[in-house]
């Protein structure tokens, strides 16, 4: 049981350290190449990973949509064109200060599920829950605005790419839930055929960006540049990622999963810091903020689904 729950928290902790390193590694790229085309080649490698995996431990016959083709192009989109291509394209063109508000909106995952399964599904979530997501949005703008609410919602420049990266981890998170769907197939298979179709989508959206003249098609030598980017990008973020998060959170559970993301802000962070980027009293704040939300939430969440155990212990 130990080496288990040793297991699925080193998986989780890979994977949010990898995620947190993201941003300022991505952040050095796009001097080079453009978001859009960064994209397509990173998970254009991670798709032909993962299926050359897919086929050898599950055979073709896992490669069988059974009627579900349409929901994995949908989650896949979110996850593959909507997330993994917004969220850059978005922290590109904040510059320098996209690194941290990137980071700080893919910590808000946990409290921005928690809102959607309130508007969709009507669960409301206890009073201390909703504050403490209140707590974590203020964090976030504290790092988004750096304490100018006004001149950050005059200014285009910040405002448009700030929704961008938010509606990309909106991306994640439904991606995320839709795992739901597919609960009789592994994470492997899940995950290689929802990256497979929202990989060709993301594709799909370079090519019009290029046509129109949006973006250009990267030199050889531009590629080259960043080639030791994009295999840390593949391998830690891409691949690594994708399929230890899943494990880890089958292993320790959702609960005890989350707990982890907290990794995600103070890893960019501390890259930040070490790189000598521009790092703000309102981003430490902001940060400190999270992270505190996080961790007062599931605390109570323990308390609570705790104490009905209890309480049916005594009466049997």
């Amino acid at each position: 049981m130990r080496n288990t729950v040793f297991l699925g928290a080193i998986f989780c902790f890979i994977a949010a350290v990898s995620w947190g390193a993201m941003f300022p590694v991505a952040h050095s790229a796009f001097k080079y190449i453009d978001p859009f085309y960064f994209t397509i080649f990173r998970y254009g490698s991670v798709t032909i990973i993962l299926v050359a995996l897919l086929l050898w431990k599950e055979g073709r016959q896992a490669f069988q949509f059974e009627g579900k083709g349409l929901y994995l192009w949908f989650f896949g989109t979110m996850a593959f064109t909507v997330y993994n291509l917004f969220i850059f394209w978005g922290e590109d063109l904040l510059g320098e200060s996209g690194v941290m508000v990137a980071s700080i909106m893919e910590s808000l995952m946990p409290m921005i599920s928690i809102v959607i399964v309130w508007m969709i599904f009507k669960e409301r979530p206890h009073l201390f829950t909703l504050l403490c997501v209140l707590v974590s949005f203020i964090g976030a703008m504290l790092v988004i605005t750096k304490g100018d609410i006004k001149a950050f919602l005059g200014a285009t420049d910040h405002f448009i790419p700030s929704m961008l990266i938010l509606i990309a981890v909106i991306g994640w998170v439904i991606y995320t839930m839709g795992g739901k769907e597919f609960s009789g197939w592994s994470a492997l298979r899940y995950s290689t055929l929802s990256c497979l179709l929202g990989t060709i989508t993301a594709v799909g959206f370079t090519v019009v960006a290029t046509l129109v003249g949006y973006v250009s098609v990267p030199s050889v030598d531009s590629v080259q540049a960043v080639g030791p980017h994009l295999l840390f990008m593949i391998v830690f973020p891409g691949l690594i990622a994708l399929l230890g998060w899943n494990i880890g959170v089958s292993l320790l559970s959702p609960l005890n999963a989350l707990l982890f993301i907290n990794f995600v802000p103070v890893t960019t962070l501390s890259i930040s810091i070490f790189q000598g980027n521009n790092v703000t009293a309102f981003d430490l704040l902001g940060t400190v903020l999270i992270i505190g939300s996080l961790l007062s939430n599931n605390i109570f969440v323990r308390i609570n689904s705790a104490i009905p155990n209890n309480l049916s212990e005594r009466t049997s």
